[in-house]
């Protein structure tokens, strides 16, 4: 037995196959209620920690409240639509009023970075729920989507981001040939990341409502961002009907098989514009994102396979962030190792796409094993299970969106 929020007793098999699935959707309920501030709108990922709106992480909840048939759903994603700039932009942050203040300040509303687009991905769930959504919303959707089309392509027709933490991994490995302090023989430091991390903000410019739109230190072209975004324009293509979403979502797609695809790692790596080096080929398991939206199956099985190799994402409490042989591999550090509860999901969603129907089962039950072992951690210890970062998180709760 293990405790899952509030205290509630979670069962389990042995081998962490099947869990009490009631069990689990009430600990999931709770989880969303205590983290949930009427006043703001939205849950906060965690109060102590995390006590602001994030973009992708409430595109979660509002996957979690419909999955719990609760219309919460709705409002937690307009809250992520609430903070959207003049020219389109979804900020990555809105500043709940709480916790310290952000480098823009104590007077700031929204940061003036974005996130992955996880709101079209959102807006399909809902709807498939039967959920209604007003046109102001998919509107809105849109314009987000649009923006990152208008403002943020390279010539190659990429996507690109202009700080780590636009990226959604901003500890990653694939980032330390930029500059950032990364492991050394005392260990990996991540005060001195998150002090790096800030420090670029001094290097960016912002266009006239706040957004930013460039740096002179930092620009690159994430394989999982551009497969984020390709997957969203899609999934809202799906919703509204607008062809050339779809189109969007297939050029895209097309442009990573061309220049993203690693043809040694068989993953999707990132693109350096600005800075960088060899670290983007460095093999996280988000390289296998591109098999959410690719046109070519061979590619996407050779990238999926993997997270089951234990030679390569492979562990018992689901799939490594770092390819386990790798130097860089590092278990229980942010982002340099850990299991991830939305990375498991949007693997999943990329399992029923290519047809995987048995490999997403297995991925659900593993994640569902690391959430309830971790106390609903953040992200937890792929080898063991151990709960890391913030304890308990909302996210986790996406386990019951992967219940198929």
């Amino acid at each position: 037995m293990a405790s899952g929020p509030g205290g509630a007793r979670i069962a389990a098999t042995d081998d962490g196959g099947t869990l009490v699935v009631a069990a689990v959707t009430a600990s999931v309920s709770r989880l969303m209620e205590e983290h949930w501030r009427q006043d703001h709108g939205y849950s906060v990922p965690n109060p102590g920690t995390y006590p602001h709106l994030w973009l992708w992480d409430s595109c979660f909840h509002a996957i979690i409240w419909a999955k719990l048939g609760d219309p919460r759903a709705v409002q937690e994603l307009d809250g992520v639509l609430a903070g959207q700039l003049d020219n389109g932009m979804v900020p990555h942050m809105r500043y709940g009023g709480e916790g310290p203040d952000t480098w823009l300040g104590p007077l700031a509303k929204t940061s003036s970075l974005t996130q992955p687009p996880m709101f079209g991905h959102a807006i399909r769930v809902l709807s498939d729920a039967g959920i209604p959504l007003s046109q102001e919303t998919l509107a809105k959707a849109k314009a987000g989507l649009d923006w990152l089309w208008e403002n943020r392509r390279t010539p190659e027709g990429l996507i690109y981001v202009v700080h780590p933490w636009e990226a959604g991994n901003d500890h990653s490995p694939r980032w330390d040939d930029w500059g950032a302090p990364g492991r050394t023989k005392e260990g990996y430091s991540r005060p001195a990341r998150t002090a790096w991390n800030k420090e670029r903000m001094k290097e960016m410019s912002f266009s006239d409502d706040g957004a930013a739109n460039w740096s002179t230190s930092f620009v690159s072209c994430p394989a999982a961002f551009n497969a984020y975004t390709a997957f969203n324009f899609r999934e809202l293509a799906a919703v509204t009907g607008d062809a050339a979403l779809g189109e969007r979502a297939t050029e895209l797609a097309a442009a990573m098989d061309e220049h993203l695809w690693n043809a040694e790692e068989q993953l999707w790596s990132d693109l350096a514009v600005v800075g960088g080096g060899p670290s983007v080929h460095i093999p996280i398991s988000d390289g296998v994102m591109g098999a959410l939206v690719t046109a070519d199956p061979a590619k996407a099985r050779a990238a999926l396979k993997q997270l089951a190799d234990p030679a390569r994402f492979g562990a018992a409490f689901g799939p490594a962030n770092v390819a386990r042989e790798h130097p860089a591999y590092d278990p229980d550090t942010y982002w340099r190792g850990p299991a991830w509860p939305p990375l498991n999901y949007l693997f999943q969603q990329a399992f029923a796409i290519q047809e995987m129907e048995a490999e997403a089962e297995w991925l659900a039950g593993l994640t569902a094993r690391g959430a309830v072992t971790s106390g609903w951690a953040e992200y937890w210890n792929p080898e063991n299970g151990r709960g890391l970062g913030a304890v308990p998180q909302t996210w986790a709760g996406l386990v019951i969106a992967m219940r198929r």
